[in-house]
């Protein structure tokens, strides 16, 4: 071997040395593998429930007027108070109407006096036809004249029972049993009755039962039609069992059941109104308040992963899973409601992927990483 080659094996093997000895200090320098933890998604059967929101409103809604006019002379009624059906609730000025009464009463007594002398001119003009002392066309007159008396007396009668019934009128009353509102007119004012224009005195709400009223997508609809009886007719939509709770309610603790569906859907948002009606027996419930019905959707087979483990990706939403290599590999899934505290996965996962359930947070974990998957656990916590 010639002296220059062997001093280029050696050389050789001294740079080739060097390099191997800097990437094992490389290697060893390198930051090690985030830990996280990982579990499989959650197999069970649940209970689906549809939910929507909505708001209760009154079973029953009234404006108070007053059928005659005339100066309020008293309320007997409190604010926001609950009345019953027939409570005296304003007083008008009865003294005109009053009046009235007796002048229709004094009518109906001098009709009756001219129908008692018709008659008895009648009766005496009968007995004298006999002894022809009057003529046939003279108790024809008579006859006439009675008969005119009796419909001038029938027609004072009918004026006395409108001015009685005005005169009732003047004690304006609850048509309806409910929570009152507040009064809008004060004693000593006027106000005007009658079928058109009258003044608007208080409004009445009945709150038991009381309806809460929901808007039903068009999916939704055409997914309980097709499960309905069409033969059932309109009978199909009503009945149906619901649940509801207010916004600051933990549990589903309100049942009623739906007693309506409308005819139509609404054209620009695609929904159908619907409505049930709950009992209200404490009176708690009040028109305008905000809740969220849910109803019975069967049973069905699913995946549950922790809500937490859920990541958004624009408009997707993204579960972090543990693929070949342990690299962390991002799986767009499907979402459904809540159950037991778990959200369930209706399509992007199997059994078999591993989802990171924990040290999703440290920024050294994002797609395509590689980790340090360590055991985890998914466990039921029941929130409803």
């Amino acid at each position: 071997m010639s002296r220059s080659r062997f001093i280029g094996l050696v050389l050789t093997a001294a740079f080739t040395s060097t390099a191997l000895t800097a990437f094992d200090a490389a290697a060893q320098g390198a930051p090690p593998a985030p830990p996280v933890q990982v579990a499989n998604p959650l197999a069970k059967r649940i209970t689906n429930w549809d939910e929507y929101t909505g708001r209760f409103e009154a079973s029953d809604q009234v404006e108070v007027r007053a059928r005659v006019s005339g100066f309020i002379d008293s309320v007997h009624f409190r604010d926001g108070a609950l009345v019953q059906k027939g409570d005296l609730l304003f007083t008008i000025d009865q003294r005109p109407y009053k009046l009235a009464v007796d002048v229709a009463r004094a009518d109906v007594a001098r009709a009756k006096a001219q129908v008692e002398l018709a008659q008895n001119e009648v009766e005496r003009a009968e007995g004298l036809t006999q002894n022809r002392t009057i003529t046939a066309r003279d108790v024809d007159q008579r006859r006439a004249n009675l008969n005119s008396a009796i419909g001038t007396q029938q027609g004072a009668e009918a004026t006395l029972k409108n001015a009685q019934l005005n005169l009732e009128w003047t004690e304006v009353r609850a048509p309806l049993a409910g929570r009152i509102s507040n009064r809008r007119v004060d004693p000593g004012n006027l106000i005007a009755g009658g079928q058109s224009g009258a003044s608007l005195l208080t409004t009445i709400v009945a709150v038991d039962p009381i309806f809460f009223s929901f808007d039903v997508s068009e999916a939704d609809y055409l997914r309980y039609a097709r499960l309905s009886n069409p033969r059932d007719g309109a009978s199909k939509d009503t009945g149906t069992p619901v649940e509801v709770r207010l916004s600051d309610e933990p549990k589903w603790g309100r049942r009623g059941k739906v007693n309506f569906v409308d005819n139509a859907l609404n054209a620009r948002s695609a929904t159908i109104r619907g409505r049930a009606v709950f009992e209200n027996k404490d009176q708690f419930l009040t028109p305008g308040v905000f809740g969220r019905l849910r109803f019975f959707a069967g049973e069905a087979d699913a995946l549950l992963v922790p809500d937490t483990v859920i990541v958004s990706d624009q408009a997707n939403k993204i579960v972090l899973t543990v693929g070949p290599e342990n690299k962390v590999v991002p799986k767009p899934v499907v979402l459904g409601p809540l159950s037991e505290g778990l959200r369930v996965i209706r399509s992007g996962l199997t059994t078999q992927d591993k989802v990171i359930v924990g040290g999703s947070a440290n920024p050294m974990v994002r797609p395509g990483v590689a980790v340090a998957p360590q055991p985890g656990e998914i466990k039921l916590a029941t929130t409803n």
